[in-house]
């Protein structure tokens, strides 16, 4: 079982204090001793003591936290140990760099970046397309900036063979490490204290690398106690997201957070610029500078165009289903009231020239039901009537929620038609309702109102009314069904129509 974050800030409160002040005591006197002592050597002891402490850290947090997954923890562990020995080869080293130095970097690269693939498997289920559409732009973009700037000008140098290829492959993972360090970033949450620290250590191992690639290739010239500075701050964000308690949760499914895709906007239009820029930077390219630039600018812009039309679909998806909400019940998905206001205007074209015909349905005892079984029975039964109310209609007549247990039908009928659905209205109302309770039997009572060819400034409100009236009047007398224009000469005893006389046969 996992802790929860309060409960074990609670647990470990003091420990963790305790260890934070110690990492940052450690952290404060190695950046000083690296900054104020000119000594090359012992600038060293400091990045290996860094990388050495972050190994104790790592072990210390996961045997403190009982983290679910301590594998990707022991890759970071594992990582840091020939990033320090790569550095130490690098700097005591009179070459610019080695085959020893580069083997022992890619190691590191290595398992971090099967560290991050691991943190990041049990979001990749629930990953939505457009954060990783985004997340593999902002790389191409970055691999498109390291072949011009880090590995154009090695390969032009004529290198020894070992040295080209690690030279390709090193800013290859610089592109993948920030391809996964935005998608993590695009999908993690504030609270997630361990995964920023993480992302602080990544972000510090990219600085570093960057900037010995750009010293290897002649395009920076920077101490190198400057560039020992980021991979320090990587030592000691990976140590300290190691103490911390939500570390225990980096493992964790969680849902994906989608609602910063402008954010990812801003940050993909910076890199295509940025990349639409770099190749002039560069200019005149080689024939091979030119065949991958066409390429990864091409892979950027299908991706772009690709990205673009699934926000311009999931725009209009939005707009349909605000629009459908507007516009229907969200208990039985029929036309609203104001819907049903305006249809005679969606109709007009059809129904200009015929007569109509309104039918208001009110369903007989639903309030003595209602209070008797509770609202979640009512609903129930609202639901289960409009499905009744809707297969018994036509395909093309109009069926509204009017309100509470009031439905309306308005279609292109003339009397006769009107009866004929008014009777298969209530016939479909003579079999009890199979709810979670139990079978409850209900029964309807329907006014009708009709008229002639109607114009586009006419409303359904007079339809209403009359309907309305009629409907009262039936339930009132029992009649099952009324027409507003036989109210006035009404027997006061009900008439047995034909619904009434085929459900009792």
């Amino acid at each position: 079982m996992i802790i929860s974050d309060p409960q074990r800030a609670g647990r470990y409160g003091f420990h963790g204090l305790r260890c934070w002040a110690v990492v940052s005591a450690i952290a404060a006197a190695a950046v000083t001793v690296h900054l104020v002592v000119d000594s090359r050597v012992l600038s060293l002891l400091v990045a290996v003591s860094a990388a050495l402490g972050t190994v104790t850290a790592i072990v210390i947090g996961v045997r403190r936290h009982h983290s679910v997954s301590v594998l990707p923890w022991y890759l970071l562990a594992a990582a840091a140990v020939p990033f320090a020995v790569g550095t130490v080869v690098r700097e005591m080293s009179p070459a610019a760099s080695t085959p020893l130095d580069e083997i022992c970097t890619l190691t590191g690269y290595i398992g971090t970046s099967l560290a991050g693939v691991l943190w990041l498997r049990p979001r990749r289920a629930r990953a939505h397309p457009d954060v990783l559409l985004d997340s593999a732009l902002i790389g191409l973009g970055a691999l498109l900036a390291s072949w011009i700037f880090l590995i154009t000008p090695v390969l032009d140098s004529g290198q020894a063979a070992m040295n080209t290829l690690t030279t390709v492959v090193f800013p290859v993972f610089d592109a993948l490490l920030l391809t996964l360090l935005a998608h993590s970033l695009a999908t993690s949450s504030r609270s997630e204290t361990s995964l920023r620290l993480l992302h602080l250590g990544v972000a510090g191992a990219l600085l570093t690398d960057i900037g010995y690639r750009l010293s290897a290739a002649g395009a920076l010239t920077v101490s190198p106690d400057v560039l020992l500075l980021p991979l320090l701050g990587t030592y000691v964000a990976v140590g300290a997201a190691a103490l911390h308690p939500t570390m225990t949760t980096l493992n964790a499914p969680r849902p994906i957070r989608l609602h910063h895709s402008r954010q990812r906007a801003s940050v993909i239009a910076v890199a295509l610029v940025v990349s639409s820029l770099v190749p002039v930077a560069r200019a005149p390219l080689s024939p091979l500078d030119q065949v991958i630039v066409s390429v990864v600018l091409a892979l950027l812009l299908i991706g772009l165009l690709i990205r673009s039309e699934r926000a311009i679909g999931r725009s209009a998806r939005s707009e349909r289903q605000a629009k459908y909400q507007a516009d229907h019940d969200p208990l039985t998905g029929l036309l609203n009231r104001s819907a049903l206001l305006r249809v005679l205007h969606r109709e007009h074209r059809d129904w200009a020239e015929r007569s109509l015909c309104l039918l208001f349905v009110d369903l007989d005892e639903f309030k003595a039901i209602n209070d008797s079984y509770g609202h979640t029975v009512g609903d129930e039964l609202i639901a289960e009537a409009a499905n009744r109310i809707r297969t018994a209609v036509r395909r093309d007549d109009v069926v509204a929620r009017y309100g509470g247990d009031e439905f309306v039908v308005l279609a292109p009928l003339d009397r006769d038609e009107a009866t004929k659905m008014a009777e298969r209205l209530l016939g479909t109302f003579m079999k009890p309702f199979r709810l979670s309770i139990g079978e409850v039997p209900l029964t309807a009572s329907i006014g009708l109102a009709c008229g002639g060819p109607r114009t586009i400034d006419a409303t359904v409100y007079d339809l209403i009314r009359d309907a309305d009236a009629a409907m009262y009047l039936a339930k009132r007398r029992g009649f099952g069904y009324m027409f507003h224009d036989a109210m006035r000469h009404t027997p006061a005893e009900p008439i047995q129509h034909s619904w009434q006389r085929e459900t009792a046969v």
